[in-house]
């Protein structure tokens, strides 16, 4: 069976839900979203704590409140929600492969929205060596365990990473009457924002070692303990715990995109768009942390919103612009998105340009060049550090010439 849609959105999360809110009103013919769990919402909806919705909604919220209200939203403009429903895979230009409860089909779109989002690498994926005992999760799965199953996931742990989804892990384990004994970063400094940290470190008592890393997991039924090692004397301890949580360390959700053949960039490992989130594949495009792993909810859903102005700009047939000139980061700057712009082409989401920095700089100032030439040099008074994302407003680049080859983006 071959369903015919107008707009078909991968990913129920806030990206494609609010990409869905967007279209459905605008567009002559279904807007149908496709989420493989068994409610929309995505990581929100089990993330169980204020912080949500700032940006896009101008409100502060819990997760699976903002969940709803993104649910709520996409259901009242018109889409179609569809849970329960995985996409395997390609059949054809713009046609999924969608497996469901009521069986396997494809659905023909003419305009695809990818919003698989992202996730973080579990243990093996990390290469931490030690025992294979329980009580090891990722922030995803704690989460889960925690505000969906109502388990109960120790009494001591120890938290791998120290950027904001970090501290969400210590605020879930505290939930679940958890205490967190240690909290580690491979950095000189924490990575969260000091407004997240301090208050973090005040309320729940958590010590944050800096310059550590976790080299071996104890026990054998459960885990017992961990060995930390200090990355600048070598010194190595061991720390009484029975739960260990590995944050942070993100992949974007990009089985589909390399299935779809669509063009990836090396650096985020997701697709590789242009500032309207056009793919380069004509009529399929991208949205969220499928883009940028990870920037907050309230940004996803903004990128939903930015998508959507291009889709409508492809329905009508307006034809695609050619041209482009390619962003490339610079070490200490790990990646850019979007990483392909268009001189008088649209801005990016918010006007912004998104970098992940490894390395510290408290009032940085980036530079693009092109073959040699400056084109751009920014200084912005926000610190780039690492575990966070970086913006960088997008005028450091408009003065690009698509003759040349491509800007090169660098911290000074």
């Amino acid at each position: 069976m071959t369903e015919r849609v107008r707009v078909a959105v991968i990913g129920g999360g806030p990206a494609g839900l609010t990409a869905a809110a967007a279209l459905a009103p605008a567009v002559d013919g279904d807007v149908l979203v496709l989420e493989r769990e068994q409610e929309t919402g995505g990581i929100p909806r089990h993330s169980d704590h204020p912080g949500y919705g700032m940006r896009d909604l101008r409100r502060f919220i819990s997760g699976p409140a903002y969940a709803r209200r993104l649910t709520r939203s996409a259901l009242e403009a018109g889409a179609r929600l569809e849970t329960e429903a995985m996409v395997t895979g390609w059949a054809g230009e713009r046609t999924l492969e969608v497996t469901s409860p009521h069986g396997r089909c494809l659905v023909q779109a003419d305009a695809v929205v990818l919003a698989t989002g992202a996730r973080e690498r579990p243990r093996p994926a990390r290469l931490i060596p030690g025992d294979r005992p329980d009580g090891v999760y990722t922030t995803g799965q704690l989460q889960n365990l925690v505000h969906l199953h109502h388990r109960e996931v120790g009494r001591r742990a120890v938290v791998i990473g120290a950027e904001l989804v970090s501290w969400s892990a210590v605020l879930t384990l505290h939930e679940a009457g958890c205490r967190t004994v240690l909290m580690t970063s491979e950095y000189a400094k924490p990575e969260a924002y000091t407004a997240f940290r301090v208050p973090g470190r005040l309320a729940f008592g958590v010590h944050v070692r800096a310059r550590t890393r976790l080299v071996a997991i104890n026990g054998k039924g459960r885990v017992t303990s961990v060995d930390i090692e200090n990355l600048d004397t070598g010194q190595r301890h061991r720390v009484p715990c029975d739960t260990v949580i590995t944050t942070g360390d993100w992949i974007p959700d990009h089985e589909l995109a390399r299935l779809g053949g669509l063009e990836m960039d090396a650096a985020t490992l997701g697709p590789r768009v242009d500032t309207a989130l056009a793919t380069s594949l004509p009529g399929v495009f991208a949205a969220g942390n499928l883009l940028h792993p990870v920037d907050t909810a309230d940004v996803a859903a903004l990128d939903g919103r930015h998508v959507a102005a291009a889709i409508l700009r492809h329905l009508a047939g307006d034809p695609a612009p050619a041209g482009g000139v390619p962003l490339v980061a610079e070490a200490p700057l790990r990646w850019v998105a979007p990483q392909l712009v268009y001189p008088g082409g649209p801005p990016p989401a918010r006007g912004k340009l998104l970098l992940w920095s490894d390395a510290f700089r408290t009032l940085p100032r980036i530079t693009a060049t092109q073959d040699g030439r400056v084109i751009g040099r920014i200084r912005v008074p926000w610190p780039a550090a690492p575990g966070r994302i970086f913006r960088v407003p997008f005028a450091l680049v408009t003065g690009a010439d698509p003759a040349r080859g491509p800007v090169r983006l660098a911290l000074d």
